[in-house]
């Protein structure tokens, strides 16, 4: 059947993956679009009777409430300074989020973006290489010992924000590198004063939602394991609130998306088209892709969502 109008299919409520039951009753509101939760414009055409109550066919459970679409006020553009821009494809993202990097990120936003995807917390690590002589034994005695880059390879994705910035590029020349060099100056600077970061070392710890979980000023030698395992904590406290984040994005219908490859993204579905998808990441990262490029669940889901609606 040929689907020329655009609609959104969101997921039900689900229980999150850690183990946390939601309340299909908690928290409920009267929608404005009646019983259905969908807008007139979107609900199935049976016995020119809008807004009869569709039912999940099948289950024995209440019906989780079907949300409408999402408003525009909750989409955050990829570019906001162009948010007509060509959206990226779904399977040029997860490529690149797969591209083997160095240990330690360099961009604020790449990194928190890589923590969302790979539901990891994030460790921002504030230096000055050149002044500092805690940073190099911080540096020596942790964050450059094999056990630890084995830990948070596991475990972290790093972010290093170095005071003493260099630009290495042979392809740039001297006063572009200057230029790059005085950016990426201020752009430290400005992190610094955003984390409240008073002197280095420092170490921050962030959660799944972009929240500070731990905050570690200054070292000493012989504390690599006392630090260590401060950040391990962090790391408990992260994993215990992402399962709770987690269920809240999936109240809204947030879910984990798999290509062909298995390559995932956990992401909430905008609009729908003629086999063409439209998704947004809880960061407001948009990307596009095509039904059949989905894993079979994926389309399962699909086919059901059109059933439901009878579509």
């Amino acid at each position: 059947m040929r689907i020329d109008k655009p609609f959104a299919l969101l997921a039900c409520l689900t229980v999150c993956s850690c183990g946390v039951k939601k309340d299909p009753t908690a928290n409920s509101q009267a929608s404005p679009f009646g019983s259905t939760g969908i807008p007139p414009q979107l609900r199935a055409k049976e016995n020119n009777a809008p807004g009869t109550p569709v039912a999940p066919g099948g289950t024995t459970q209440p019906a989780a409430p079907v949300a409408g679409i999402t408003p525009e006020s909750e989409i955050f553009f990829t570019n906001p300074d162009d948010p007509d821009a060509e959206t990226p494809e779904l399977s040029t993202i997860l490529a690149e989020s797969k591209k083997r990097r160095g240990p330690w990120e360099s961009s604020e936003s790449i990194a928190k973006r890589r923590a969302t995807r790979e539901s990891r917390a994030l460790l921002i690590w504030f230096t000055d290489s050149a002044q500092s002589p805690m940073c190099k034994a911080l540096s020596q005695e942790l964050f450059s010992t094999p056990d630890f880059e084995k830990w948070a390879a596991e475990n972290l994705v790093r972010l290093k924000l170095d005071s003493n910035v260099k630009i290495e590029d042979p392809d740039i020349g001297l006063d572009d590198k200057e230029s790059l060099r005085i950016d990426m100056q201020n752009h430290v600077a400005k992190l610094k004063k955003q984390y409240r970061v008073l002197g280095h070392p420092s170490v921050i710890m962030i959660g799944p939602s972009g929240e500070v979980i731990g905050r570690y000023r200054g070292y000493k030698r012989g504390d690599a394991n006392y630090l260590w395992g401060k950040i391990k904590h962090a790391v408990n406290v992260a994993t215990e609130s992402r399962c709770q984040w987690r269920s809240d994005l999936e109240a809204k219908g947030y879910r984990e998306w798999k290509d062909r490859r298995g390559l995932s993204v956990f992401a909430k579905l905008t609009g729908y088209a003629n086999g063409d998808l439209t998704l947004i990441e809880p960061d407001g990262t948009r990307s596009k892709t095509r039904e059949d490029r989905l894993s079979d669940a994926d389309r399962a889901w699909i086919a059901e969502q059109k059933k439901l609606r009878g579509m």
